[in-house]
């Protein structure tokens, strides 16, 4: 039933079923393949789990109540992950608080298997586009931060005083270089990061996160 890694297309949008009910799973498999979708099943969360890598994309309709890792278990494991695609959950059990746990852990929606087929198709469509925005989203963060990465010691720490709008005689004396040497830093930074402002310097390195993440040395 679950597909080798191999077999798993890299870049199309897919619906990965988890859920330990066979017949459920195959039927619902059958109707999203009819429906158009990309499908492919597996019996529990750690078999899915096992074949998690960033190349998939798609989202995840998963049961709640599965032996071993269940739904929501499942759900915190992807969000921890470097691919965490969107979920939905499709669970012949659960209830208020349990939803309410789901949503609030970014689920895109939480349905009963005896819901009408369209409210689960409509769910797939939107998790499905979120995925893919979310994907790209990541893709430019990662493009942002490799930029960054790529700039030296020195020049993360004349960045770090830029952004916190000190004046090049005020970078010089802070970092005891010459001022001329702190206005080479800046051009460097200005073309390896391509802006044309601080302003635009501030923002991108807002986006990256990048002293909160702590790189300043």
């Amino acid at each position: 039933m679950n597909p080798p890694p191999e077999s798993i297309p890299p870049e199309s949008s897919t619906v990965f079923v988890v859920d330990d009910d066979t017949s459920f799973l195959k039927s619902v498999s059958r109707f999203l393949r009819a429906a158009g979708f990309n499908v492919l099943a597996f019996d529990s969360a750690e078999a899915f789990l096992a074949q998690l890598s960033t190349g998939m994309s798609g989202c995840v309709l998963v049961d709640l109540q599965m032996p071993g890792l269940n739904g929501l278990e499942l759900q915190a494991a992807l969000a921890k992950s470097a691919n965490p695609l969107p979920v939905v959950f499709l669970s012949a059990q659960g209830d208020i608080p349990t939803t309410v746990q789901a949503m609030r852990r970014g689920a895109e929606d939480f349905l009963t298997k005896l819901s009408p087929k369209e409210e689960v198709l409509d769910a797939v469509r939107r998790a499905l586009v979120r995925g893919a925005q979310e994907r790209k989203e990541r893709g430019q963060l990662e493009e942002l931060r490799g930029r960054f990465d790529a700039l030296t010691p020195r020049e993360l720490e004349v960045l770090e005083h830029v952004v916190r709008g000190k004046l090049n005689k005020q970078i010089a004396f802070d970092l005891e270089i010459n001022e001329r040497t702190v206005k080479l830093h800046r051009t460097n930074l200005t073309r390896r990061l391509r802006v044309r402002s601080v302003a635009e310097l501030t923002r991108l390195v807002e986006e990256a996160g990048l002293f909160k993440r702590g790189k300043t040395e």
